[in-house]
C-alpha cells in the first residue's frame, strides 16, 4: 500500500511515518511540508493512500481535497475535531485520525483503507465485465425484439411516452421513457446534455454556442448539464 504524508509540521509527519514503519504492508514514498508540492506529485505518481493534516498555511487539507479530480483514498490527521462530519462528505476520505494518533486506531484505520481499496478493485473488475458483455440494446418494436449494437446510436430524444433512437443506418420509436433507456446505457459512451436528449458522446462532431452536432443532428444543450459535457472533452 503505497503511501504519502502531507503535513507542514515536521514533528507530525514524522510520527504518522513511525506509525507507517509498524506495519510492513504499508510504504511511505514521499513526505510534503506543502500542499502544493503534494499536488504537483500525484499528477505523475499513482499512490494509494494520503495522510493529509487539515490546517496548513495557504492551502489547506480541505481546499487540496477539493482540488483532486481522481482523489487516492485520504485519510485526515489533526488535532482538530471540528471538521470530522464535514470530511466524511467527501467519497475519497476514508477516516479521520485526531492526533494524538495510537498504533491501534492507526491499525484500525489501514484495515479500513485497505477494504477501501479491495473494494474499488472489485468494482473496477464488474465494470470491466459488464462493458465488455453489454455491447448490445435490444428495443421491443410491434412484439419483435430488435438488437442494436450501441457504437452505432446517434441520439436518443423523448417525445411524450416514447423515445426516438436514432442510428447510423434506422430511426425506431420505442414506448418507454429516456429515464429507464438511460440506465441500460454505459455511462463511457452515453450522455444526457438535455432532459429530453441523450447523445452517443463518441459521435460528436462539432460544438457551438449551446449545441453540439451529430452527424446531421444539432442537439441542444441544457445549461445545467454543459459542465459535465465539458468536463469529458479531451481539450486543448
Amino acid at each position: 500500500m503505497n503511501c504519502i504524508i502531507i503535513d507542514d509540521e515536521a514533528a507530525a509527519r514524522a510520527i504518522v511515518q513511525q506509525l507507517c514503519s509498524k506495519i510492513p504492508e504499508v510504504d511511505v514514498i514521499e513526505e510534503f511540508d506543502s500542499a502544493i508540492d503534494a499536488l504537483k506529485f500525484l499528477n505523475q505518481h499513482q499512490i494509494d493512500v494520503v495522510f493529509l493534516d487539515i490546517h496548513m498555511p495557504g492551502f489547506t487539507g480541505m481546499d487540496f481535497v477539493q482540488t483532486l479530480k481522481n482523489p487516492p483514498k485520504i485519510v485526515m490527521t489533526t488535532s482538530d475535531t471540528d471538521f470530522a462530519i464535514a470530511a466524511y462528505e467527501y467519497e475519497a476520505i476514508i477516516d479521520y485520525l485526531v492526533k494524538p494518533i495510537t498504533i491501534e486506531r492507526f491499525e484500525k484505520c489501514v484495515h479500513k483503507v485497505k477494504n477501501a481499496l479491495q473494494q474499488k478493485v472489485s468494482e473496477s473488475s464488474v465494470e470491466n465485465n459488464s462493458t465488455g458483455a453489454n455491447e448490445d440494446l435490444y428495443i421491443n418494436i410491434d412484439r419483435r425484439l430488435i438488437k442494436l449494437k450501441l457504437s452505432e446510436l446517434l441520439v436518443i430524444e423523448a417525445k411524450g411516452d416514447y423515445i426516438e433512437v436514432k442510428t447510423e443506418k434506422e430511426e425506431y420509436r420505442v414506448h418507454t421513457t429516456l429515464k429507464k433507456i438511460k440506465e441500460k446505457l454505459p455511462e463511457h459512451l452515453f450522455l444526457q446534455i438535455h432532459r429530453s436528449y441523450i447523445i452517443n458522446f463518441t459521435k460528436i462532431i462539432d460544438i457551438e454556442d449551446n449545441s453540439v452536432l451529430i452527424d446531421k443532428n444539432v442537439i441542444p444543450i441544457s445549461r445545467s448539464n454543459r459542465p459535465e459535457l465539458m468536463r469529458r472533452l479531451n481539450l486543448l
